[in-house]
C-alpha cells in the first residue's frame, strides 16, 4: 500500500494517490452511495471519474476521484473546507476497514459473485446523517419517487459546490437546514409527512447519530432506532453505508427476501426465512445480500409492480 500527498494553492484543490495493494472496484464499491442517475451531490463523468459533494465536519467539500490509468492507484482532488476530510477518508470511503477475509461463501451464486467482484468492498462513508435522510426518503415508497424527492430537495436547498466542479453539483443540506424546511416544500417534493417528521427529528439529534461512527455499529443502531420514524430497515440501509457495517442485514424490504430465497435455495422466502438463510453467514450477511445483488440475479415476477399513491394530488 502507498500514499502521497500534496496541496495546491491556484485553484486546482487539494491531492493525494493512495494505493490500496489490491484490485479495487471504484464505481461498484462507492455505488450504493449514489441516489440515481440524477443525484445532484454524486456525479459519474464520461472519463469515468467519480464527483462527490459532501458536507463534512469541517464544512462543504467536494471530491474527484478516478483510478489512474494502469494502475490501482486511486487519484483524489478536493476542494473547499472540508478538502481534508475527504482526502484523509479515501482509504475507508474505498472499503480499506472491509475485512471479507473470513467469509466463506457456501453457495456456488456467491462465490461465483465473489469471483467475479474481485475490487468490490463494503464502503464507509464517515458521514451518518447525509446517507440517511436519502434513506428516510425511501420508506415505504418506490426508488423511482425516493431518488426524485431527494434531487428536488437538494437542488432546493443545498448549495453549490466547492471548486471547479461539474455543473448542478450541489453540496447537500445541513442538519439545521433540512430541520426548517416548511411542510408545503416536503409536500411539493412528494414526501410523506412521517417521513419528512422522521429527518426532521433526526436532524434534531445529529450529534448524537455522528458520535456513533466512534462508538460502532451496535450503538449506532440503538440511537437510529430511537428516532421515531426510524426502524430497523432504515437503520441497517443507513449503517452499511455509514459504518460500512457487514452485517447490517435489511429486513422488512419488499423484495430483498424473495431475492435471497431464489438465490440460495432457488424459491422465495419471507422475513423470517432470510434470516434463517443468512444465519450462517452471521457477520457477513449484508455481503451476502450485495453479492447477490452483484451477481445480476433478478428476481421473478408473479403479478403486477406494487402502485404508490402520489399523496401530492389530494
Amino acid at each position: 500500500m502507498s500514499d502521497s500527498v500534496s496541496g495546491d494553492s491556484d485553484g486546482a484543490g487539494a491531492v493525494r494517490e493512495w494505493s490500496p495493494g489490491r484490485p479495487l472496484d471504484l464505481h461498484r464499491t462507492l455505488g450504493p452511495l449514489r441516489r440515481g442517475a440524477g443525484d445532484p451531490a454524486y456525479r459519474v463523468e464520461a472519463d469515468n471519474s467519480i464527483w462527490r459533494a459532501v458536507r463534512t465536519p469541517d464544512g462543504p467539500g467536494t471530491m474527484r476521484l478516478a483510478l489512474r490509468r494502469g494502475t490501482a492507484s486511486v487519484m483524489g482532488r478536493a476542494w473547499g473546507p472540508g478538502a481534508g476530510w475527504l482526502l484523509d477518508r479515501i482509504p475507508r470511503l474505498c472499503g480499506d476497514d472491509d475485512r471479507p477475509e473470513d467469509f466463506v461463501p457456501a453457495h456456488p451464486l456467491l462465490a461465483d459473485a465473489l469471483a467475479r467482484n474481485p475490487g468490490w468492498r463494503i464502503t464507509r462513508s464517515d458521514a451518518l446523517v447525509e446517507v440517511l435522510i436519502p434513506c428516510i426518503l425511501e420508506q415505504k415508497t418506490t426508488g423511482r419517487q425516493a431518488r426524485a424527492s431527494w434531487r428536488t430537495l437538494v437542488r432546493q436547498y443545498g448549495e453549490p459546490a466547492p471548486g471547479p466542479v461539474p455543473p448542478g453539483l450541489r453540496v447537500p443540506p445541513a442538519p439545521a437546514t433540512w430541520a426548517q424546511i416548511p411542510s408545503w416544500d416536503w409536500h411539493k417534493a412528494g414526501v410523506e409527512p412521517g417521513q419528512s417528521k422522521a429527518v426532521i427529528d433526526a436532524c434534531r439529534h445529529a450529534g448524537r447519530l455522528e458520535e456513533t461512527l466512534q462508538l460502532g455499529t451496535a450503538v449506532a443502531d440503538q440511537r437510529l432506532r430511537a428516532v421515531p420514524g426510524i426502524g430497523g430497515w432504515t437503520s441497517a440501509e443507513c449503517r452499511q453505508r455509514s459504518h460500512g457495517d457487514p452485517d447490517a442485514v435489511t429486513v422488512g424490504d419488499f423484495h430483498l427476501p424473495h431475492l435471497v430465497g431464489v438465490a440460495l435455495i432457488g424459491r422465495r422466502v419471507d422475513d423470517a426465512g432470510m434470516l434463517e438463510l443468512l444465519e450462517p453467514y452471521r457477520g457477513h450477511r449484508y455481503r451476502v445480500t450485495r453479492l447477490i445483488e452483484l451477481s445480476g440475479l433478478k428476481n421473478p415476477r408473479y403479478g403486477p409492480r406494487i402502485t404508490i399513491q402520489d399523496h401530492r394530488a389530494h
